[in-house]
């Protein structure tokens, strides 16, 4: 359900030199909001239907122009990839099979790797590492595109270690689902996919999640249409501790845990709040998702983060807004007070307006990229791995430093009546180079342009304005910049 932004905003457009400008926004040098560790998506599930498309993940993961449906399309350069660890087999073991939801499709039965609990042992027969194919040749195809950090991350435990032997979750939805006899197998599961992955798949995942939105009661093995399941904040901090011990056991003591994965901010700051301080410990990184939309608290999240000493990330975020105009509102609002360092969307394929690209991942077949998809764009195409995250100084303005290439990336969005809008760099050491271009891409929400270039606007002393239509999304870039 989508929550209306509780802020209005204003974007920018094009240059005319000497108008008098409706808005001004100060960027910051100062404000350090952390350094950007990238954009991603997770591969569940269009990666299991598209998994051997060389063209998608170009177009997902390159920041080259790629054809697709007769057009040519340029990349959005995510280097974030999240590989869901399956949970579903077709075996019998011992009498016992896996319990399907009535309402679960095959495109979101995800191929677990250890199918029974006879051994522990990754090369008997109690493992298959040959199922999930295409979602893993999409993560090599994203690797081999540029993708360079990658999150393992599980729905939920495999059938076999829940109570009910269905992995869309227990009976209900509100209890939990993993046998307590099997928390440390779950955290074996991941910990060893992980090694396997580093020793036969050339994939280090830089982090682990045992959880996805485990506190929801939505998890129900009845009426349940994907894999999940319920973790009482107990349970959670119990797994915590065991997932950190096995992939220390498996030589693998870099790799982060992240947690908890909570469906909104809020439930995120109840849910760490009830950890405790051990299993908060054993936590590298919180991640949430971005499900509250407009509502939440946002800044709260960021400051328990900010104060605990961990990195957050917005690591699922998706609506069925195919405009993008809630995901350019709702990335500038965690850009102004969640100060995420890692942001990745949910369902890169998908139909109703919530792909990227339209599609059906149960058919697969492919439509039209929408325009949210060159909204997206105004900012992972820009705003890129290792720069450092400034305060754009309104709620329209997003903007980064590349101190490399010392180049200032600005992105906003003009929601209102069209405008001119003034972005004052006076309070750089170094503001660029009055007189100099500044380049500018355009994508109009809904319709109109889709991410295209211009270069018609200039440096005006240690200002530059630009007018802008409504609903309109723009970036800037302005070279020669020093903090």
């Amino acid at each position: 359900m989508y929550l209306p932004s509780l802020f209005g905003v204003t974007l920018a457009a094009i240059l005319t030199p000497g108008a008098v400008a409706d808005e001004t926004t100060t960027i910051s040098s100062t404000t350090n909001w952390g350094t950007w560790e990238g954009w991603g998506v997770s591969l569940a599930w269009w990666a299991k239907a598209f998994g051997t498309r060389s063209d998608l993940a170009s177009i997902f993961f390159s920041t080259s122009s790629t054809t697709y449906d007769g057009a040519s399309v340029s990349g959005l350069g995510l280097n974030i990839a999240r590989y869901n660890a399956g949970a579903c087999s077709k075996n019998t073991y011992d009498g016992d099979s896996m319990v399907v939801s009535p309402d679960i499709t095959a495109a979101r039965q995800v191929d677990a790797y250890w199918i029974n609990w006879a051994s522990n042992s990754s090369t008997s027969s109690s493992w298959t590492w040959s199922v999930d194919a295409n979602q893993r040749n999409m993560m090599s195809l994203a690797k081999s595109n540029g993708a360079d950090t990658f999150e393992l991350f599980s729905n939920s435990p495999v059938w076999w270690m829940c109570a009910n032997h269905n992995p869309s979750g227990s009976n209900g939805g509100s209890s939990d689902n993993l046998q307590s006899w099997n928390y440390d197998q779950h955290a074996f599961y991941l910990a060893t996919i992980a090694k396997y992955a580093s020793a036969n798949w050339g994939i280090n995942f830089a982090s682990v999640e045992a959880f996805n939105e485990p506190i929801s009661n939505w998890w129900n093995g009845q009426t349940g249409t994907q894999e999940g399941c319920h973790f009482a904040a107990s349970t959670q901090a119990t797994v915590l501790g065991y997932l950190r011990t096995e992939l220390n056991n498996q030589g693998l003591s870099s790799t982060l845990v992240s947690a908890s994965d909570e469906n909104t901010y809020d439930l995120a700051v109840s849910t760490w709040n009830s950890l405790g301080s051990t299993a908060q410990s054993k936590v590298g990184r919180i991640n949430v998702h971005g499900y509250q939309y407009g509502d939440g608290s946002r800044d709260g999240l960021y400051d328990l983060a900010h104060n605990a000493g961990k990195k957050l990330w917005n690591s699922e975020y998706g609506e069925s807004d195919a405009t993008g105009s809630k995901l350019a509102s709702n990335l500038l609002l965690d850009f102004r007070w969640l100060h995420p360092t890692g942001w990745v969307y949910w369902q890169a394929i998908d139909g109703g307006g919530w792909g990227l690209i339209d599609g059906d991942n149960d058919a697969v077949t492919t439509g039209a990229v929408s325009q949210k998809y060159y909204v997206l764009a105004q900012f992972t195409r820009h705003i890129r791995k290792g720069m450092t995250i400034l305060d754009g100084g309104s709620d329209y303005t997003a903007a980064a430093y590349d101190a490399t290439n010392k180049k200032l990336i600005i992105v906003a969005v003009n929601w209102g009546s069209a405008q001119t809008i003034t972005f004052d760099l006076s309070k750089f050491s170094t503001p660029g180079t009055s007189g100099a271009l500044v380049k500018r891409w355009s994508t109009q929400i809904s319709s109109g342009d889709k991410y295209v270039s211009y270069s018609d606007t200039y440096l005006s002393g240690s200002k530059f304005s630009s007018k802008f239509a409504t609903n309109q999304v723009m970036t800037f870039e302005v070279d020669n910049v020093v903090m």
